[in-house]
């Protein structure tokens, strides 16, 4: 897979500014807004003072177009140093994507450029009470009223919803069809009837707002639906989750990063017994695990990146949930060993390595449970156990019988002997 990870040169410049941002306008405010549960606005104009954003965004519509790999590595560098606001970055581009994998050429030129430039942020909203993996079970509906849709229900962890100006609303337009019931629908913000209900009150992420979002009668033009086609919002959902992804594998690494280095630097400074507690070799092995895992964690990121890039975007779905599944694991993983390094420190929210732990667990939540991570997986896996199938002639027959309903079906391939 390394063949697919091209560094461009622009890739390597936005990572550097994402890193001096990270360490001028995050890490210093990461406890100061996660305590007070806002928006770090000073980190985001320093980043569209950077432009970041225009890392997702095509050329033709005011980005970079720098690819999916410069915004993992640009992501990560943020992550690093607060969790949280590498959710606040990275969200703008799942938002985003929608527009941008099935926008009309008119809806690209109307929301794209101020995208890029910082000026209107963006949110995704998907989920809903009773539809949370599920995303075919969704509940809000858009009826057509002449030549506008009117979008009514609620949505449910409505991630950057508040400070967001344009929301990628995903609702039912279709509720006879099962395969063309969903489409995709810009709602902005201040358009009547569309409000901010609970802000919940998080474990981690707090810098951060996830909401509900409320659409009482919202009147939105059909000139919103994305893509102009109605029914297309499924296939818009997942093509985007699949291209997110490394984007949420990144935020993982970046965390897990983040915990590793706090975790280093108190290991050489503590003392115990007469000695750092770095010279003893039960924490060298947590250290050396935890930086092993991370490090393996990237390359699988930056392969997955790498290869949507190269244009393999419609068959990344399987790497992309094995990066995301793997790379949220080892943030939680390596985030709960850094609050064991610390010992009872690691334990109070005086010490940043608390904030650590908070944040990861998330990363294995949303955009996917790693449970339906491991299930994409397997079904990719099994599919391709087709093209396995030479390596049955070195299955022995005993083990190619099977059973059906009580009788032993036996199957006809003989085993040929294996050649030494």
């Amino acid at each position: 897979m390394r063949e697919n990870i091209i560094f461009t040169d622009l890739a390597k410049e936005l990572q550097a500014k994402a890193r001096e941002i990270a360490d001028k306008h995050v890490r210093p405010g990461a406890k100061k807004y996660d305590e007070l549960q806002e928006y770090n606005w000073e980190a985001a104009r320093a980043v569209a003072g950077a432009g970041l954003f225009r890392t997702f965004i095509p050329k033709e519509y005011g980005g970079h177009g720098a690819g999916i790999l410069a915004l993992a590595m640009v992501t990560e560098e943020l992550a690093k140093a607060d969790s949280g606001f590498g959710v606040a970055f990275a969200v703008n581009a799942l938002g985003s994507f929608p527009i941008i994998l099935g926008g009309t050429e008119e809806q690209k030129q109307r929301w794209l450029p101020h995208i890029a430039r910082g000026e209107k942020l963006v949110a995704f909203c998907l989920s809903e009470k009773f539809a949370g993996s599920d995303a075919s079970g969704l509940a809000v509906t858009a009826e057509e009223d002449g030549d506008h849709y009117i979008i009514r229900g609620e949505k449910k962890w409505t991630t950057n919803g508040g400070v967001a100006d344009i929301y990628s609303v995903f609702c039912v337009t279709d509720p006879t069809s099962k395969s063309r019931r969903i489409s995709a629908i810009v709602v902005e913000k201040g358009t009547p009837g569309f409000t901010v209900k609970k802000v919940e009150n998080k474990m981690g992420i707090r810098c951060v707002p996830v909401v509900e979002t409320h659409f009482d009668n919202v009147r939105v033009p059909k000139a919103n639906l994305i893509g102009g086609k109605p029914g297309m919002g499924f296939k818009h959902a997942m093509m985007t989750l699949d291209l997110a992804r490394p984007g949420v594998a990144a935020q993982a690494v970046g965390a897990a990063q983040g915990a590793l280095d706090l975790a280093l630097v108190y290991a050489n400074r503590r003392q115990q017994f007469g000695a750092p507690i770095s010279s003893f070799q039960m924490v060298q092995k947590m250290l050396a695990d935890m930086a092993m895992k991370t490090e393996a964690a990237r390359w699988l990121v930056y392969a997955c990146a790498g290869a949507v890039d190269q244009g393999a975007a419609e068959k990344v779905s399987k790497q992309a949930a094995m990066a995301k599944c793997f790379a949220s694991d080892v943030a939680m993983e390596v985030a709960t060993d850094a609050v064991q390094i610390f010992g009872g420190y690691g334990f109070m929210e005086d010490y940043p390595i608390a904030k650590f732990f908070r944040d990861a667990k998330i990363l294995q939540i949303y955009e996917g449970t790693n449970q339906v991570q491991r299930m994409v997986i397997a079904r990719h896996l099994i599919r391709e156990a087709n093209e396995l199938e030479h390596l049955a002639a070195y299955i022995p027959n005993e083990v190619q019988n099977t059973y059906r309903d009580g009788v032993q079906i036996t199957h006809s391939r003989k085993a040929e002997p294996v050649q030494r």
